[in-house]
């Protein structure tokens, strides 16, 4: 289980907040619509859904995971992207303070989804992956840590939505940590904030609200 694997897949992330007026709608879009709609595209294996417990303005994250990155450049993704439902078209534009990220998993350890969540985002070109994979290893050793994922913005890809700044706009590498508890989550959040020190853009700690493998949805009807 500890042994850090490079691999091909992918990741997108998409972090934002929301209106408290629009909050509800929000989150019955994402889990009667959107996450089913994401995971049925050919290549995608899965979503995940969190809300930030530490100081995060952008309290909502979502993880799609998908085979590699050339998924996100299929017919049927695109088709996905450009002809959103007006339920998606609304909340898009409901959402703030919003990062999208394509990214490269390019090294990871461990399996499983944990029921929290540690999010580092790392100064661009500052950590050596040997580095990095060192600190992974250790990860891995340490007790309620289950998963870790290196993951490398692909900039073509991580097209920004219409709440994102563009201006300043930084592709950040990250570094994600599945545990299996809040307090777990808040001293790994403090660990790596410690060994990494400068390197850390933001650092941020997330509650799993649930999650959607591919294998769970019945197949539609012809």
């Amino acid at each position: 289980m500890t042994q850090i694997r490079e691999t091909e897949q992918a990741q997108l992330f998409v972090w934002s907040d929301i209106d408290p007026d629009h909050e509800a709608d929000f989150n019955q879009w994402y889990d009667r619509e959107h996450m089913e709609e994401r995971v049925r595209i050919p290549g995608f294996t899965g979503a995940r859904r969190y809300r930030a417990v530490s100081g995060s303005a952008r309290r909502y994250l979502a993880l799609y995971r998908a085979s590699a990155l050339s998924d996100f450049t299929s017919a049927a993704y695109q088709k996905a992207f450009t002809k959103q439902t007006q339920w998606s078209v609304t909340n898009f534009g409901r959402m703030s303070n919003t990062r999208r990220r394509v990214m490269h998993v390019a090294q990871e350890g461990g399996f499983g989804w944990g029921g929290a969540l540690v999010l580092i985002e790392l100064a661009p070109g500052v950590v050596d992956p040997s580095v990095m994979t060192t600190l992974m290893q250790g990860l891995m050793s340490t007790e309620g840590v289950l998963r870790v994922h290196h993951m490398i913005p692909d900039e073509t890809l991580s097209t920004p939505l219409p709440s994102e700044a563009t201006e300043g706009r930084v592709l950040a590498p990250c570094l994600a940590v599945d545990v299996s508890s809040e307090p777990i989550a808040e001293a790994t959040l403090r660990y790596l904030t410690e060994e990494l020190g400068g390197a850390v853009r933001e650092a941020e700690t997330f509650r799993l609200m649930w999650a959607l493998d591919e294998h769970d949805l019945p197949a539609l009807d012809d």
